[in-house]
């Protein structure tokens, strides 16, 4: 699996491009901003874009969303006749999905359209990407809807969890004790060599979470 990460303006958010070596089949966790990178390294790699992975519906995580998001990052590929990218994300977290663009002008960003959800997911459920598996794991808290996605022994946690730290849960839909639960049940429990990719920040693992993150 390949990885590329790009860190996106205003908020400094990682926006992970996964590629299955194989199939050339890859997904897009999150998408904050437009960025033609992107559309650069999957040409590179050969690769088309089955997925936009969304971890949640906060403004940073979705700005960069466009109507011909799969013809702009697929300039010269084709996932088939009839197929394009799909939008995924967890249902409880639409009512942030349709806010945005109450956010995007206080940070000088654009409006967007707001997209139609093609997948909406659930804790347990599996996305394949060539014939690598990509499971969801819905770790609530920072918002309802917030997921993990595991894929290859590694987590791409969103805003759940940090290096050392945790997703602020002082917004609409935040709880303290939610997120805790979900990082001690459901990321805490995954082998501790498991690497966390997130939404912000450096790269940590699960192993080193659990010694050294002061919220737990």
């Amino acid at each position: 699996m390949i990885i590329k990460t790009f860190i996106e303006p205003p908020i400094d958010n990682n926006n992970y491009l996964l590629i299955d070596e194989e199939s050339k089949e890859a997904a897009l966790v999150d998408c904050s901003a437009v960025d033609g990178r992107i559309a650069e390294e999957l040409d590179a790699q050969g690769a088309k874009l089955r997925y936009i992975l969304l971890t949640h519906g906060h403004f940073d995580h979705v700005a960069g969303i466009r109507p011909d998001m799969g013809q702009t990052l697929t300039p010269t590929l084709s996932l088939g006749e009839g197929a394009r990218t799909q939008l995924v994300m967890h249902k409880s977290d639409l009512d942030w999905l349709k806010k945005t663009n109450q956010y995007l002008p206080m940070f000088g960003m654009p409006e967007i359209t707001i997209p139609e959800i093609d997948i909406f997911v659930k804790d347990g459920d599996i996305l394949k990407l060539g014939e690598s598996e990509i499971k969801v794991i819905h770790t609530p808290g920072h918002t309802q809807g917030g997921v993990c996605y595991l894929v290859d022994g590694k987590l791409f946690s969103g805003d759940t969890i940090f290096r050392e730290s945790v997703g602020r849960c002082d917004l609409e839909g935040g709880n303290f004790d939610q997120i805790v639960e979900s990082i001690t049940k459901k990321i805490f429990t995954l082998p501790e060599d498991v690497l966390i990719y997130p939404g912000h920040g450096r790269m940590t693992s699960v192993g080193w979470e659990k010694e050294h993150n002061r919220f737990m």
